[in-house]
């Protein structure tokens, strides 16, 4: 786990660097930010800790932990310059579940065309565009984050009242260390049983 990750102990996260671009989406709309505290990898709990602790990319840990290839449902959407931002639902293929909430910024001018074809083409998630065009990157988680849902998330999830939930922000570079995208991802309540 990233010594940053680590290092975090129970804290509101006000600032932006760990609820960006979050922030942006909730400010751009006139919502309120969800309660959201920073938490440490060790704190947590499963299935989410499996999920969020470690260095990979949410796509294939999510496509593997629910064996079934996932696609994107767009909230919004935001091109401004090199920069495009997106808040979106990852739902499962098979079943049309929603496995993830999130908002990116993809620094667009970074990928090679192909990559940035598929990505303004709004149908996979970035995790498959960066391996169907064997972009080498580099991903770090930079916080944990417990989230308690509102409105907006509770629509995206199908929930009918707040929950409780854990999602990490990210960052995923190329190997010269250039940011290819921030990311804010919030899993929806796990299910016991």
């Amino acid at each position: 786990m990233p010594e940053s990750a680590r290092s975090l102990g129970h804290a509101p996260a006000t600032g932006d660097t760990h609820i960006f671009p979050l922030k942006e989406f909730y400010t751009r709309a006139g919502l309120a930010l969800p309660h959201v505290e920073i938490v440490p990898g060790e704190r947590v709990p499963e299935p989410y800790k499996t999920l969020l602790v470690h260095s990979n990319d949410m796509t294939p840990t999510l496509e593997g932990f629910h064996k079934s290839e996932i696609h994107l449902e767009i909230l919004s959407r935001e091109r401004r310059g090199d920069f495009y931002f997106r808040e979106v639902v990852l739902r499962l293929n098979h079943s049309e579940q929603a496995v993830e909430f999130g908002a990116i910024k993809i620094y667009v001018a970074r990928f090679p065309e192909e990559a940035q074809d598929l990505i303004l083409q709004e149908h996979v998630p970035l995790g498959h565009v960066l391996k169907e065009c064997g972009v080498r990157h580099r991903t770090e988680a930079k916080a944990f984050l417990r989230v308690e849902s509102d409105a907006l998330i509770n629509q995206a999830f199908g929930l009918d009242k707040p929950a409780e939930l854990f999602g990490r922000k990210a960052v995923i570079s190329n190997l010269q260390g250039r940011p290819l995208s921030e990311i804010v991802e919030i899993l929806p309540p796990a299910k016991v049983g």
